[in-house]
């Protein structure tokens, strides 16, 4: 949540500001804003509500020249959209500059203190506050702005992520970060500061990725990193592999729609190296010291948030089904508040596409507190979880830019398939035909996901009949009954329509009361051992006038003759069907919601991170 981005050089900045904002603007897109110093250290501070092309129009010709500035694209938490509220925030007296992300959880007594001492506040947010505690540090202290920021952070709460400007000490940025990601570029001569690595790609390729309780001073020609209690650190420069094509849309008309169809290499990628054919066998390096507490665990506790949840119910049933082990599914959201039993013989699985997700570091930081084992599942290298885990497994999905995730999902059920096999077979679960067979379904869903693709004519024709509906229900049995939720939530989430997704056989337990003609009912009905069961459902379904839109098996003819649309998709195994039913479900919630004239990329309200709680 939020995008930060900041440069100090010899490069003219905005320019490389607002073009570092665009990138980050799925984090956040209530407002934006730029603070420069020009080159007699003058400040200059442009914000505006809405999105950075308002700010851009806003700002016009600037009339100066700047080599050192910060930009900020804001997810409100304190205070509602507007110009006032929108980053950067300047202190009182004008001393300080400060963009934020994250929560000060004390800022309420914090802003009574600084009042008591005269300061008044222009707007509602917890980073003004955070601006003019700096100030006040500074000022009463008579200390540089490095110990004023330091012991201004040591007072706050919470989480943060910050870049600090100091108009009396003009050659230098300030940044920070506890709970939320930071990363630093180095070029020649310049620096670059990003909440992630999409605004700087184009600059560089050496970073330093910064910790918990971290201080980067960066000024033209040097850095220097400490900690808030300022102890010297040998920064650790890492080497970004990221293209800047990955970043783009690439001829597509969003992202979203990019994400989906990458989703074949995305699987690939996530596969290769780690899959063999010859002779069959499963290797996942990031597990080699963990594999055998994994094996011997007497319970799995997966823990995560929204789509990675949906791919963490998956991993129960796949858990189950390949490897005989308990496992359990949180919402990490959940997880660290109500005092959960968890043993020093518990593996908790971890899952996140960005690796910052602030509850899903909240509860690897109580089980590892208990005594477990804490692995974990995540897409971008460098990231939080990784390195707050005992042992893990990347997926190389590529960024994912869409705020609806996509590619992310079935790169993490592709990880989860290979976890459970690897297990199950160590374990003795699994014979070898059963091993040898499923080894190559999976190498073969690359293939078979680009198969489904080329339908996406028929997803937009049949999108343009239900674009105007006001509910949707996903129905799914076993397997399939996670791919429902995950259906249900991509139309809510760019669509704005409501959805439901349920277990088939719950319908009768109340969503049932729902349907009539103009309810759209999307039934997942591949041939699986609840074939004939979903059959009934979906009767039941035709029985009260419900349109139904069934994701079946290839050269299905009984459920084409009782549903009202069929969207045919290869045969795979059962512990397979996630990673290819799911696919047309995406494909129908993006042409819907792009025919209602919604913003995919960047749906109302969301955020692409969610890095505060």
């Amino acid at each position: 949540m939020c995008g930060i981005v900041g440069y100090i050089g010899t490069k003219d900045v905005l320019p490389i500001l607002l073009a570092g904002l665009k990138r980050l603007e799925y984090r956040g897109y209530d407002s934006s804003g730029v603070a420069m110093l020009d080159s007699s250290g003058k400040a200059y501070v442009y914000k505006k509500k809405g999105k950075v092309a308002a700010l851009e129009e806003f700002i016009g010709d600037a009339g100066f020249v700047s080599h050192i500035g910060m930009g900020h694209t804001r997810w409100a938490t304190h205070g509602e959209p507007n110009d006032v509220n929108a980053h950067p925030h300047t202190s009182m007296k004008g001393k300080f500059i400060v963009i934020h992300n994250g929560i000060i959880e004390n800022y309420s007594r914090l802003k009574k203190k600084l009042k008591d001492r005269g300061y008044k506040f222009k707007s509602e947010t917890d980073t003004e506050v955070l601006a003019n505690l700096i100030e006040y540090i500074y000022l009463k202290g008579d200390v540089t702005a490095e110990v004023a920021v330091r012991l201004a952070l040591t007072k706050v709460i919470n989480t943060y992520k910050l870049v600090v400007i100091c108009t009396e000490e003009t050659d230098q940025l300030i940044a920070a970060r506890k709970g939320s990601p930071l990363v630093v570029g180095i070029g020649k001569g310049e620096y670059f500061i990003a909440s992630d690595a999409t605004p700087i790609v184009e600059h560089t390729d050496s970073v330093i990725y910064l910790n918990d309780d971290d201080i980067a001073v960066i000024k033209r020609n040097e850095i220097s990193l400490k900690t808030i209690h300022n102890d010297s650190l040998i920064p650790d420069i890492k080497k970004l592999n990221l293209d800047i094509g990955e970043i783009e849309k690439g001829g597509f008309d969003h992202f979203m729609l990019k994400e989906i169809f990458e989703q074949p290499k995305a699987i690939q990628d996530t596969l290769r190296g780690r899959i063999c054919l010859d002779p069959p066998e499963i290797v996942l390096g990031g597990l080699y010291d963990v594999i055998d507490k994994v094996i011997n665990a007497k319970r799995l506790i997966i823990v995560s948030c929204g789509t990675s949840w949906h791919a963490g119910l998956v991993g129960e049933y796949l858990f189950e089904e390949l490897a005989r082990v308990s496992v359990e599914v949180e919402y990490a959201s959940e997880f660290r508040y109500r005092n959960p039993i968890i043993n020093s013989d518990d593996v908790v699985i971890t899952i996140s596409q960005s690796g910052e997700t602030a509850d899903t570091l909240a509860a690897i930081k109580l089980a590892k507190e208990k005594g477990a084992t804490v692995l974990g599942i995540c897409n971008v290298v460098g990231a939080s979880i990784p390195r707050e885990t005992h042992a893990g497994v990347y997926t190389h999905a590529g960024p994912e830019i869409g705020v609806a995730s996509t590619k992310a999902f079935t790169a993490q059920v592709a990880v989860l398939v290979m976890m459970a096999l690897l297990v199950g077979k160590r374990k003795g679960n699994i014979d070898e035909a059963t091993y040898t067979k499923l080894i190559v379904e999976l190498n073969n869903i690359p293939q078979k996901i680009q198969e489904i693709l080329t339908f996406n004519e028929q997803y937009r024709t049949i999108a343009a009949m239900y674009k105007d509906a006001t509910n949707f229900l996903y129905l799914g049995r076993g397997f399939l009954f996670p791919v429902a939720l995950e259906g249900a939530l991509k139309l809510k989430e760019i669509s704005y329509i409501h959805a439901e997704g349920y277990p088939a056989a719950e319908m009768k337990h109340g969503p049932i009361a729902l349907i009539d003609n103009k309810m759209p009912v999307v039934v997942l009905a591949t041939k699986d051992k609840s074939y004939e069961k979903v059959v009934s459902n979906i009767q039941e379904v035709k029985a009260r006038q419900g349109i139904v839109i069934a994701v079946v098996s290839k050269g299905d003819t009984i459920i084409a003759e009782l549903a009202d649309h069929v969207l045919e998709i290869p045969d795979v195994e059962d512990v397979l069907a996630p990673l290819t039913t799911v696919v047309p479900l995406q494909l129908l919630s993006y042409h819907i919601a792009v025919m209602r004239g919604c913003n995919v990329d960047q749906p109302r309200n969301l955020a692409k991170s969610v890095t505060v709680e």
